[in-house]
């Protein structure tokens, strides 16, 4: 009996009305959906379901309905996310491949950015961007920590991989989406009070770094490397944290097997065939962007463009595997210049919040949030450079963060850093009091006499 898929759609059928009546909880859901792919965990009828493009359309429903909603403010990041679309609209009306894949990959994209300004829309305020992390970690961490029980219980030698039918469903993917959510969970482990909820969190960080290092991931291991350093660095106790984090990192290197070192240190050349292919592909997207500044639009690397554009003889037709080629190949050097602008307004945007938040305790959590977004950033930018992940979600949800907390919470920031209004010392009173009846009788005589 198929239980899973019973209690999956059940709770879907909880879950629309309950979005018509708390809009907010719109976004959650299709965070939950899309990261997770929790229809992909059943084996039955609920596999298949469009549990995404009903959560999606409950949604734009209740966004029209919901009184409570806000605008996402004017700013770089907003200005750049949706010039940075309709770029990819305009792109994909000129692409190379006519087929319906570059359709197909359009309706999903829309999908990622059209939910990305519901998201800004309807959540408001700390509780609720706080549920959106808890959300973007379970869902993801989930199989971090699955995978990284695997590792350690299979010696490394068995790869991990993500949900089938996702963005990160390969193994390399997988990894990378694991280590852009482990700072998030180091924000969520300083916020708990309980010493059994910041050890559970410490365990889910430590099995989430062994499921990297089990993806068997040549890239990934160069962002977690990243990731540990600027994690440290940016934490409250700099050389502590980068100590400890270096020692869990090497104490997991160490465990794995000969197989996986042997892997990793082909990092060190370029002789084998990934790397060559790789290479070969980066020259071929080269070529093609000058002569086609505009880009090639979605799914560009057919047989047919390598024919017109490779550099050298080629077997394969082999797809971009960094996010910079695959962003300069679909939308050209504005495309590339305009994606690059997203992450760099982010973490200038966050650091101007760190600024103005000053050192009041108050605000801390704020802080720590913001330099974890900035990390992950750094290393979603080291491990992209391997991996076709243009489109993916995490990323942008990083900038979406950013954006509602500089509309909500940096208000209530800086106000508190504002100094509080000193009272003045009383004035003392010029008005002589009148005198009494005595007063008045020795005023009297002294002037008798």
């Amino acid at each position: 009996m198929p239980i899973r898929d019973i209690l999956l759609t059940a709770a879907f059928v909880v879950i629309v009305p309950v979005i018509l009546v708390k809009p907010w909880l719109g976004p959650i859901a299709w965070a939950w959906v899309s990261m997770m792919a929790p229809h992909r965990l059943t084996w039955s009828f609920a596999y298949a379901m469009p549990f995404a493009q009903i959560v999606a359309i409950t949604t734009l429903i209740a966004l029209f309905i919901a009184r409570d909603r806000k605008a996402p403010p004017a700013t770089a990041v907003t200005t750049l996310l949706a010039l940075f679309y309709l770029w990819m609209c305009l792109t994909s009306v000129f692409a190379l491949n006519q087929t319906g894949d570059v359709y197909q990959m359009w309706i999903k994209v829309t999908k990622i950015q059209v939910m990305l300004w519901v998201t800004m829309c309807l959540l408001i305020g700390r509780r609720q961007i706080d549920i959106l992390i808890w959300t973007i970690v379970l869902s993801i961490g989930y199989y971090g920590v699955k995978g990284g029980i695997w590792t350690l219980l299979t010696g490394g030698g068995e790869r991990v991989w993500g949900p089938p039918g996702s963005f990160i469903e390969g193994n390399n993917e997988l990894a990378l989406a694991l280590i852009v959510i482990i700072p998030f969970m180091y924000y969520l482990r300083s916020l708990s009070k309980n010493a059994w909820l910041r050890l559970g969190w410490v365990c889910a960080i430590l099995a989430c770094m062994a499921s990297v290092l089990g993806s068997h991931s040549r890239g990934a291991l160069l962002a977690m490397g990243a990731m540990v350093l600027f994690l440290g660095f940016k934490s409250q106790r700099p050389v502590l944290m980068t100590f400890l984090n270096l020692c869990a990192f090497a104490a997991l290197v160490a465990f794995m097997p000969q197989n996986w070192t042997d892997r990793m240190e082909t990092i060190t050349t370029h002789e084998d065939h990934s790397a060559q292919s790789r290479l070969q592909t980066w020259a071929m997207i080269w070529n093609l962007v000058q002569h086609r500044p505009i880009g090639a639009g979605y799914d560009f690397w057919t047989p047919e463009v390598w024919a017109q554009y490779a550099t050298q003889p080629w077997t394969l037709a082999y797809s971009p595997h960094s996010i910079y080629f695959q962003v300069l190949g679909e939308h050209g050097f504005i495309g590339l210049a305009l994606y690059a602008g997203i992450a760099i307004a982010t973490w200038r945007l966050a650091s101007r919040m760190i600024v103005t938040s000053g050192s009041d305790p108050q605000t801390q959590w704020l802080r720590t949030l913001l330099r974890c977004v900035q990390v992950s950033l750094l290393s979603f930018a080291v491990g992209g450079a391997f991996l076709n992940l243009v489109n993916f979600d995490v990323p942008y949800y990083l900038a979406a963060i950013v954006v509602l907390l500089w509309r909500d919470c940096r208000p209530q920031a800086e106000k508190a850093q504002q100094p509080a209004p000193v009272a003045s010392a009383p004035r003392l009173s010029t008005v002589q009091p009148s005198p009494g009846p005595a007063q008045k009788m020795q005023l009297g005589d002294e002037r008798n006499a």
